[in-house]
């Protein structure tokens, strides 16, 4: 069995700069409805076209007035009003108070020309068509003032924001129907390897069901982005190779499963450096060593590692952060902290880091690694450690520094 050596093994955050600095964000943007844009990137900065609100209007039902008409109400001598009409909250009273007068109104009714107040039902006592108020109203009470949410041009969405509910309100609110986000970016994921069956296809003896694309499509979906998952492609260099172009074209990252390593069927090595520059090949961590990246045109293209444990650790590291910055979003999608070791012990591998994938319970971290080849390593899994190169096994009760996954790929625990 013919072998072929690793470049040379690159540190774990020297792998990750030289990826984040060749990743491109996607300069291409569409029009989304403002009621479909939760979690996209706004593409230009939007500022009020139009103050909210744009008229006085209520923020309780009662009853607009003019304050300088209760300035001596009381208890023993309380002050008499007429009720010439009222106002809901799609109405404007085509008049205009005079002394004395009141119009009943609802919630985010107009206040009618001449009223700078709002006194509440429950304060008040109705006879008939006539109200009694027993206390001065201040001027400019209960009701909200033109611009008093935001005045025009107020800046309400920046252009590389992350557009929240909030935000998305704000813009229907102003009356904006559509707003202009980034695109979302392409990454298709090619797996390969003879021994890959497609989940569904008839069991064969020797071989296995491919995994990684449903791993790291949800992990490119967290992230904001589209995956384009592939059909296994057999150890064939020419195949792969045909199916890397082809997906550059379409893809602002392409993913190739398997094949990255030094054997003989790994053909990655060889094929990378032929249609772009490689970037590297070998990290020094485990799991995860045998990683390759190269730009074409651009584009970066990354080899990760066929087993299940060590893509999906790799993609959590590695290739979250570049995801992210192709999308336009801010943050690596981890935040970093601390935990104390709850399990017995980590073992640390000399020459290498070693990514340890951590569980929460009652406030301790767990490990869940149980191998790179076995899937289950991830399970439960919502963060991670690194640990530096070395011999000294890290003991239960030791403090690390933990990189937690953000929401929805983490959670907060």
């Amino acid at each position: 069995m013919e072998m072929h050596a690793f470049g040379r093994l690159l540190e774990v955050e020297t792998a990750r700069r030289r990826l984040l600095a060749a990743a491109r964000p996607v300069t291409r943007t569409e029009r989304v409805r403002v009621d479909a844009g939760f979690g996209r990137v706004a593409a230009v900065t939007y500022r009020a076209p139009r103050p909210v609100p744009g008229f006085p209007r209520a923020t309780w039902d009662g009853y607009a007035i003019r304050s300088a008409d209760t300035r001596h109400a009381s208890r023993r001598r309380p002050v008499e009003l007429k009720i010439l009409g009222e106002v809901f909250a799609e109405q404007a009273f085509p008049g205009q108070l005079r002394p004395g007068e009141t119009v009943a109104i609802a919630t985010g009714g107009a206040l009618p020309a001449g009223a700078d107040a709002v006194v509440i039902f429950e304060e008040v006592d109705r006879q008939g068509k006539r109200i009694r108020v027993f206390r001065p109203i201040p001027a400019r009470d209960k009701f909200s003032r033109p611009g008093h949410d935001f005045p025009r041009g107020k800046v309400l969405v920046r252009g590389g924001e992350e557009l929240t509910a909030t935000a998305l309100g704000t813009l229907a609110a102003c009356g904006i129907p559509w707003v202009r986000v980034f695109a979302r970016p392409v990454v298709t994921i090619i797996p390969n390897g003879n021994e890959l069956l497609a989940p569904g296809a008839r069991e064969v003896p020797g071989r296995i069901y491919e995994s990684n694309n449903a791993a790291l499509s949800a992990v490119i979906t967290a992230a904001g982005a589209v995956p384009r998952a592939l059909a296994p492609i057999p150890d064939d260099a020419a195949r792969i190779e045909s199916a890397i172009r082809r997906a550059l074209r379409t893809s602002d990252l392409v993913l190739a499963t398997g094949g990255s390593s030094v054997g003989e069927r790994d053909h990655l090595p060889r094929i990378l450096p032929k249609v772009g520059t490689l970037l590297f090949h070998g990290i020094a961590v485990r799991a995860g060593k045998p990683t390759l990246a190269a730009v074409v045109d651009g584009k970066l293209v990354v080899g990760m590692p066929g087993h299940p444990t060590s893509c999906l650790v790799n993609m959590y590291w590695l290739v979250l952060p570049v995801l992210r910055k192709l999308g336009h979003r801010m943050g690596p999608g981890w935040t970093e902290g601390t935990a104390v070791l709850g399990s017995d012990a980590v073992a640390p591998t000399p020459g290498l880091s070693t990514v340890v994938p951590l569980e929460f319970r009652d406030g301790l971290a767990y490990t869940t690694y149980r191998g790179s080849s076995v899937i289950t390593s991830l399970s439960g899994a919502t963060a991670y450690a690194m640990l530096p190169p070395g011999r000294r096994r890290v003991r239960a009760g030791s403090t690390l520094r933990v990189y937690r996954l953000d929401p929805p790929l983490g959670r907060v625990n």
